[in-house]
Formats: structure tokens, C-alpha cells, sequence
């Protein structure tokens, strides 16, 4: 992030585009809150948009498998891609369990995702930790360059004291920066992208935007691609203004997309057919 504001997350959202995007993220995330099977079947939206946002995140990690294969598998063990989409699953199922944590020890969060994400594909001194100097890391969708231990150590502590202290900014400006911090620095050895959205899924819950979790950014991240995302963060790293301001309404869209999916699955509901 590149701004001297006191607010500084409450400050990007000023940039040009910003705000009709927040406008219109709370427009679409107020629209799927108020359908009429929200009120007694939430529960059902709820753990579908689970599954799908899952299958997306997993997909943009590159085991892009369809949704029924997801629903139906039950072993994740084995082959690269199934331990991708197992990684995925089990992130999204932890991340309702945190949100109390995240607000005192974002740090703690991270730690705790990364663990849950390597579940025991990573040596275990290397699990649950920022990386150290001299070591590698696996995340071959996110070709910038790498940061040093050092500033990951620093941008980190600075994430989690803005995180700490709120603010004003609205819930897509904070998520968008979470994920785009963490995708930037990929401060794990391993998982960064799945932990990375997992914390933005983190955010849109805990801040109310999204508190029953039925609005999956994974599900547009991975609809509008790998090469978009890999743009839009470029853009995030650059540390222009124009640059944050794409990797922010990216994530908006990414939101109306899940919205757009779970409406869908409110429908099916309310026909029956799902």
C-alpha cells in the first residue's frame, strides 16, 4: 500500500471508481440478503456457497474441477490437485470459527489458516510460520517479485495493526487489501493464494457485509479468470493509484459475481430443485 493518510484503508476510498464499486457490492450483497428463502433456508444457501467458493478458490490454485466432482469426492488425499481442492475445503470450513481471533491477532489467524491449508504437506518446522531468508516458495500462479523475509516480516506487523486498529473503510477496500497484501508478499511457503482469499472471505464476514457467508468472491475470482486476477494484482503491487483502484473493483466484481451465484441458488431452492 502506498498512501500517508491516517486512515490510509478509509483513504483508497477516494480513488476514481472506488465508491460505485462499494455502492454497488452493497447494493447486489442487500439484494441476495432480502430473498425470501434467506429467511428460513439461509443455512442451506450458506453451505453451498461454501462448496462453491471452495471449487473457486481451489480452481484459481490450479485444480480447477467441477462442482459436482467437489460434492461428490470424499478422499483429498493423493494427487497434487485433490490435496489442492481438500486444502480449499478445509479453509473454508475454519474460516467462520476465527473471526474473534482475527480482530485481536490477525497474525495468529494467518498462522492458524496456513496450518490448516498444509495439513501435513509441508515440513512441519515451516508450517504456521512466515518464511525465512534463503527459502523457497511454492505459488506458481503469482509470478511478481518475491519480497524479502524482512519486509514480509515488516508489511505484516503494519497489516496487522491497521487490521487491529479499524477504521472507516468499508468492507471491500479492507478485504481487497488483506488479499492483496498477502498474494503480494506470499509470506508461507506454500498456499499463499488459498490463504489469502480465505482471509478475504474472513473480512467480509467479520466487518457484516457478508455475516451468514452466502456472497463467495472465490466464485468470481475464478469466473473471471486467472489472467484478469494476475492483472488486477499487478496493479496492487504497482501501488499507483489506478493500480489499487483495479485490484479493488476486482474484488467488488468478484463479490457480484458470488452474489449472482448464490441468487441462483436461492431460486433453485425456491423452486425446489436444489
Amino acid at each position: 500500500m502506498s498512501t500517508t493518510a491516517s486512515d490510509p484503508l478509509a483513504a483508497l476510498g477516494s480513488l476514481p471508481g472506488v465508491p460505485d464499486a462499494v455502492d454497488s457490492v452493497r447494493k447486489a450483497v442487500d439484494r441476495v440478503y432480502g430473498h425470501r428463502v434467506m429467511r428460513r433456508r439461509s443455512n442451506e444457501v450458506t453451505a453451498e456457497a461454501a462448496l462453491r467458493g471452495s471449487r473457486g478458490s481451489a480452481a484459481l490454485a490450479g485444480a480447477d474441477w467441477n462442482l459436482e466432482e467437489v460434492r461428490r469426492r470424499t478422499d483429498f488425499s493423493g494427487e497434487d490437485e485433490a490435496r489442492t481442492v481438500g486444502a480449499a475445503l478445509r479453509l473454508t470450513a475454519e474460516a467462520g470459527q476465527l473471526l474473534s481471533v482475527w480482530r485481536q491477532s490477525p497474525l495468529r489467524v494467518l498462522a492458524r489458516l496456513h496450518l490448516v491449508a498444509a495439513g501435513g504437506a509441508t515440513p512441519d518446522d515451516a508450517v504456521g510460520r512466515p518464511r525465512l531468508a534463503g527459502e523457497a516458495v511454492d505459488e506458481p500462479l503469482i509470478e511478481a517479485p518475491l519480497p524479502s523475509a524482512g519486509e514480509v516480516a515488516g508489511r505484516l506487523e503494519g497489516l496487522s495493526r491497521l487490521i487491529i486498529a479499524g477504521g472507516s473503510a468499508p468492507a471491500l477496500i479492507t478485504a481487497a487489501v488483506v488479499h492483496g497484501e498477502l498474494l503480494a508478499l506470499r509470506p508461507f511457503g506454500s498456499h499463499n493464494g488459498l490463504v489469502a482469499r480465505t482471509a478475504e472471505r474472513i473480512v467480509l464476514i467479520g466487518s457484516g457485509l457478508d455475516p451468514k457467508s452466502i456472497c463467495p468472491a472465490e466464485v468470481g475470482h475464478a469466473e473471471q479468470g486467472r489472467a484478469a486476477y494476475v492483472a488486477a494484482l499487478e496493479g496492487y503491487t504497482a501501488g499507483t493509484p489506478e493500480g489499487m483502484a483495479a485490484w479493488i473493483t476486482h474484488c467488488g466484481r468478484s463479490i457480484e459475481l458470488g452474489v449472482r451465484e448464490s441468487t441462483a441458488v436461492c431460486e433453485a431452492l425456491q423452486r425446489g430443485a436444489a
